[in-house]
């Protein structure tokens, strides 16, 4: 059976270039999420991202979250438009967010807590200006668990708390970019 080792031997060859024409023919569809260019002729997702127009986000004045909700918004604005200027607004997006603390482990000889859970919550809609009907609704959420390191250190609890809620908006901003999008590439 000498004759059937060179055959043998070009198998995994001619599967390697089967392998390297067909990623050759699906290289050309591939379209970056965040590009410049659109292949199908709509607008590309950086440019209609840029379109949105982030409303200020309610939230009772010199609270803990209206300094949030302003760094929610801070982070989004940045995110969508990329540190350039805003393109004329088609969309206008409302946020409403709602947050909650919750004590995970307690001390049982003091009472106090170790470790706390900060909830962050959002509800969003994106709206189109000329027709002022809605096109998007939904919500997020961030959990972000922060501990307390005894009670020798006063202040920690209130630093662990606000790195949290920097952290918790940081995820709510990600969230509602992702889910915008994804809402201008598949339109759902």
């Amino acid at each position: 059976m000498w004759w059937l080792e060179p055959r043998a031997l070009l198998r995994p060859a001619w599967r390697l270039a089967g392998v390297c024409a067909a990623g050759a023919m699906v290289a050309g569809c591939f379209q970056p999420l965040y590009g410049n260019m659109s292949l199908t002729g709509t607008p590309a997702v950086a440019t209609a991202m840029a379109s949105v127009d982030v409303n200020q986000i309610a939230a009772p004045n010199g609270t803990p979250l209206s300094r949030i909700a302003v760094g929610v918004r801070n982070k989004l604005l940045f995110h969508l438009t990329g540190g350039s200027a805003a393109a004329p607004p088609a969309y206008r997006l409302n946020i409403t967010l709602t947050s909650s603390t919750q004590s995970m482990i307690v001390d049982i000889n003091s009472g106090r807590p170790d470790t706390e859970d900060y909830a962050l919550n959002a509800t969003y809609t994106l709206q189109d200006i000329k027709t002022g009907k809605p096109v998007l609704n939904s919500q997020t959420f961030a959990r972000v668990t922060y501990d307390i390191p005894g009670q020798a250190q006063r202040f920690a609890r209130d630093r662990g708390l606000r790195d949290a809620e920097d952290r918790a908006s940081q995820l709510i901003a990600d969230n509602i970019r992702s889910r915008l999008a994804s809402f201008f590439v598949a339109g759902t």
